[in-house]
Parts: C-alpha cells; structure tokens; sequence
C-alpha cells in the first residue's frame, strides 16, 4: 500500500531522530506503520509487544533487523530463567501461603473479622499489585481495598496488618530455588525492572502505549538516553486504568503525530465514533476509508455481541444458548466460573475465596450489600443473575461454551474486544447511560443532564470500531439523545442526528 501523508509524516520524524508519539486511531494500520519506519533504516531496534500473540505476528512483518518481544520475554532472558524451577508450580490456596508467611489468625477491623483466608489472599494481591508498578518498595498503596472496608482509615488499618507479610512474601519470591509463594511471571518481570536494565539497540517501538503497565513504562522510558524512543497507541483505548494500566503517551517529550485513516470501516462508522472521542476529550478524530462501505442498522445475526460487563456477556451467553445457538465467550469462561461457584458457596452457607466476595459470609449478607450500600452496586447484576438463574445454569452453560471457530456468535466485553473486529456487531444493552431527570411538568422522556464519563465514552468508541461491515448501537443509541442536548457538540462539529429507528426499536430476534 502506499503510505498515507500521515505515515510519510511519521517517516520522515523517525528518520530525523525525533523522540515520537503516534496517536493512531481504530483500524488506522499502527502496526504496518512500526513496520514501514523500521523497513526504512538499517538501524537495529526492538519492538516491545502488548502480549505473545501480537509479538509473533509482528516478528512476520518487521524486518530481522528488529527483535519483537513482549517485555516478559525479555526479562525471562535476562532473570526470569533462573527461576524455572519454582515457574508454574502446582497451585495451593492463599490460607496455606499465609500460613507459610506466619500469618495464622484473623483480626478484627471495624465491625468486621476478616479470617486468616481474606488476610492471606489480601496479602498475594498486595504483591501482584506492587510489581504492576514502578514503584521500588512495597507500602500501604498496594493494599487491595476489600468489599466492606473501603473507608479510608479501616483500609489504613488493613495495611498496617497486611504490609509487613507482603514484605515477607516478596522476600520470599527472591530464591530462585524454592519458596512459599507461587512464583510466576509478573514476579520476574519486576525483579527485572529493579534492576535498571539496559537494553542494547538503537530505537524502541512501544506499541498499545495507552495501556501500559507502569513497570514497563518504566524500563522503556529509562532508555531514552541511548535509544531513539517511538511509541504508538490510541489514547481513547485507554479502558485499563482500573487495573494499573497508564497512558504512557500523555506528556511524553517528544514529537507527536496522529494516524487518522481507518482502513477498517467507511465514512459512515467513523462519524459515530467521532462522536464518542468528542465526549472523551480525545486528541483525534477519524476518517473512515469510502471503499468500505460501513453501514449502522438492525443486526439481526450478529458475528458479535459486545457487552459491558462479564455479568452481562453470561446473560447473553445463557438467552443465545437457549435459543439454540452454539456460543462463544471471549477469554473463556473461567472469571464466570468462579464468580458462579463463588455465590453457590456463599448460597450455601459457606464463605469463599473469591477476592470480590470473601469478606461475606452468605448470599443474604452479599444480596443486602448490593442493593444498599453504594459501593457495592456493581455487584448487583451479579446477584440478579444467580437469583433469575441458579449458579448450576451458570456453571452449565460456561461448561457449553465452544471455540469461537465453531460458534454461531461469539459474546465479549467491550474490554476484552480490543484489538479485535468482527464483520457485523451488535452492542447489548447492559452500557451506562448518562443519569437522567424528568422535567418538571413535562410528559417527554427523561433526558441526560450529567456528564458522560469520559471512562464510559472511552469504552464505548472501542466498541463501536470493532466492526467492519454492520454496526448495531443497541445500547448505545442513546448518545444521539445525549447530543442533541448539547449545542456545544455542534460548533465542535459533531452534529447530532436522528437515531437510526433500528438501533433504538429493536425487535426481539435483533436483540439475541
């Protein structure tokens, strides 16, 4: 293909040495750009990969003169193999690590105890999150909050306890030979990263920066001073802050360009995700590419659903299969499986392990918290779910989940669809939608009168560009509403319209 003007662009800033950021939207060809600058100079370089997958696919099309990795490789390279002998032993529950660590009673914080097993699990996550930093020590900062003791001074209380045995469990991962704690891959990453490692090439190519983990931030920021730096992403895709994940590309010193061009859809498609950058303040807008006629209307027999959160993918994944539809689910089953077995010990009377609910001590105490207490109000899709269903149904149907190869439809949050595209999509309904008030003494329809999180707007756009043929905004038709309420939105040049009538009088059939 010919480069685009915006790639030329970005060319002729890497061939001058510029330090570079490429703000690349949906379907724009970032990975065929890294491969079009790194084809253009005999230079020696590294291309640091989101995961695996991506990595070898990149190794096809880069140059040999380019080594693509994922940082964990590299750091299995460096250190991680010292430690194969203590990598993928056999599992043991959290209460026997902690009593491994000396951590053997429960303590009573507020008007909760929370046992030994919550204390000990509390511990492992406070480790997983301290080496998804870039931070050197451990402190009360990668204290997880657990369900029930979000206040700020129950949580100091927590840490006070939980800190000095994470402090225990890492020393205890720094013996290559044997150890208490599970010692996997996140481990040998951080113990890398501590290191300060140098990494010997010329230029580095950062790809998927808005979601980087700041421990790789970290190494590859460090190299600046050696090595040409060149990261590329879409910080409107950035929908991982709530696990750590930072977007790298904000503030980055250097020159930065966009990629604009979308070669996965039409004109058509890239105006409704225009709307959504405009709600998230993003730094780009897209154009879609005429010969690919996107269309957005009723899906009837979508490729894929996508849903906002794993309760409402099981949801769609339990009405699909009664339907007699053959079904597939994103990322497996597994994170469904043990929230299902989780409620069934809870509905039972036995507490359990799940980091989400292991401070409750049956379902009746899970269901009050729900439905009461703000902070838990995510939690009540889930209780909805077990209560119209049963957690056996549940486990039933992740059991009849098949490869998505051999699947009428495959079901997937928003989340884990990044990076992927299907040809026609349907998006289910069980989005946010922006509060809303009724006028007074007006029989219209509520209209939204807050802000649409930017969060929100971000997952949305992703989304929105997974497809390639057909959109259906199912739960998203809203955001014409949304619009036509703020003039603002016009002078910005994102004019509402009417909403497709499909998208928001969907039949029965279109919604499965």
């Amino acid at each position: 293909m010919k480069p685009t003007d915006e790639q030329t662009a970005a060319a002729d800033a890497f061939h001058a040495g510029d330090h570079l950021a490429l703000q690349a939207g949906a379907g724009t060809g970032k990975t065929a750009t890294l491969a079009l600058l790194a084809r253009a100079t005999k230079r020696r370089g590294r291309y640091l990969a989101y995961n695996r997958a991506i990595a070898q696919d990149a190794t096809a099309r880069f140059p040999n003169t380019v080594q693509c990795k994922t940082a964990h490789a590299l750091a299995y390279a460096a250190v991680g193999h010292r430690y194969t002998s203590r990598l993928n032993a056999p599992r043991r529950p959290a209460w026997q690590t902690g009593q491994a660590l000396d951590l053997t009673k429960a303590v009573r914080i507020g008007n909760r105890e929370v046992s030994q097993r919550a204390l000990s699990n509390a511990v492992l996550r406070t480790v997983t999150r301290f080496c998804h930093t870039a931070d050197e020590k451990i402190t009360r900062h990668h204290v997880p909050k657990l369900r029930g003791l979000e206040d700020t001074d129950l949580h100091r209380e927590l840490a006070a306890h939980i800190v000095p045995f994470a402090h225990k469990a890492w020393c205890d991962l720094q013996h290559p030979d044997d150890g208490a704690v599970r010692f996997d891959h996140d481990h040998y990453l951080k113990i890398w990263a501590l290191t300060q490692p140098t990494l010997n090439a010329d230029f580095l190519l950062l790809d998927e920066a808005q979601d980087t983990n700041p421990v790789v931030e970290q190494i590859f920021l460090s190299q600046r001073s050696h090595a040409q730096l060149v990261m590329v992403g879409d910080s409107a895709q950035a929908i991982y802050h709530w696990r750590g994940a930072k977007d790298v590309m904000t503030g980055f010193d250097g020159t930065h360009l966009t990629l604009s061009q979308s070669f996965r859809f039409g004109p058509r498609l890239a105006e409704e995700a225009n709307r959504w950058l405009h709600l998230a303040d993003a730094p780009i807008r897209l154009t879609g590419t005429p010969a690919v006629p996107t269309e957005i209307g009723p899906v009837t027999s979508p490729d894929a659903v996508l849903c906002r959160t794993n309760v409402g993918a099981m949801a769609h994944v339990m009405e699909l299969m009664a339907a007699g539809h053959h079904v597939a689910l994103t990322g497996g089953g597994e994170e469904l499986r043990a929230l299902a077995q989780a409620a069934r010990d809870l509905k039972e009377g036995r507490r359990t392990h799940h980091p989400e609910l292991i401070l409750f001590p049956c379902w009746g105490d899970l269901q009050d918290y729900a439905a009461h207490d703000p902070a838990g109000r995510d939690l009540q899709p889930l209780v909805n779910l077990v209560d119209a269903h049963g957690t056996d149904a549940i486990l039933t149907a992740v059991a009849r989940l098949i490869p998505e190869q051999d699947a009428h439809v495959t079901i997937s949050t928003a989340h884990k669809a990044k990076g992927r595209e299907w040809p026609c999509v349907l998006i289910a309904d069980d989005f946010a939608r922006p509060k809303q008030h009724q006028q007074e003494g007006s029989d219209d329809p509520a209209t939204p009168h807050e802000p649409i999180d930017d969060a929100e707007a971000r997952l949305a756009y992703v989304a929105v560009t997974r497809t390639r043929q057909r959109l259906d905004l199912g739960g998203l038709s809203w955001i014409y509403n949304a619009l036509a309420e703020r003039p603002t939105d016009c002078r910005a040049g994102i004019m509402p319209r009417e909403a497709p009538k499909a998208a928001l009088h969907r039949s029965k059939a279109t919604s499965r």
